[in-house]
């Protein structure tokens, strides 16, 4: 699995899904961007180094020849947790200009999964139109809504349930998840 993180806010996402993944069995290959790096250092205590050591494989985004960036490279598909809304639109447009982006364009452009955990609010028609881009191209927009009828007892619980649906999406169990039901 491929895992973009981009400068959005919320980049707990990405780095839970590292650590799901990674307890799944789960090989991951992980892209942050200069704006991700940026969030990364607001929002937590880790070092650039301690969070590429969550992933199998990592990569800087000028890496354009990457493996990830070649549709002969196999992966179970491709979450960008959080994804920018610049992100979001250089994947609908087609602006492949960081490892990121084009990793994104392959996943579309092989029929992989592709899901983007887009965080912005409001929403502009601008952001509207970018998302049915991508969903028409087969991606999937998963914004991070938590799910309140869990009665979570804390964020982390919020988290994991949200990053555990992203997962789902890849075909990836995370067999602690509570579901609706059970």
């Amino acid at each position: 699995m491929i895992v973009g993180i981009s400068g959005a806010t919320g980049i707990v996402y990405g780095i839970r899904a590292l650590e799901l993944a990674r307890k799944a069995g789960v090989r991951t290959h992980l892209v942050v961007t200069a704006a991700g790096q940026q969030t990364r250092a607001y929002e937590t205590e880790l070092s650039a180094r301690d969070l590429a050591a969550m992933a199998d494989v990592t990569y800087r985004p000028a890496e354009i020849g990457a493996a990830i960036a070649s549709g002969s490279f196999r992966t179970g598909g491709m979450l960008v947790a959080p994804c920018s809304i610049r992100t979001l639109s250089a994947i609908a447009y087609g602006n492949g200009d960081n490892l990121l982006t084009r990793a994104a364009d392959v996943t579309l452009k092989e029929r992989r999964r592709l899901v983007l955990m887009v965080r912005e609010t409001p929403l502009t028609l601008g952001h509207l139109r970018a998302m049915i881009a991508v969903t028409e191209m087969g991606g999937i927009v998963m914004p991070p809504v938590p799910a309140f009828y869990l009665r979570p007892g804390g964020i982390g619980e919020l988290v994991d349930h949200t990053v555990g649906r992203a997962l789902d999406l890849l075909d990836i169990d995370v067999p602690e998840m509570p579901r609706w039901g059970e």
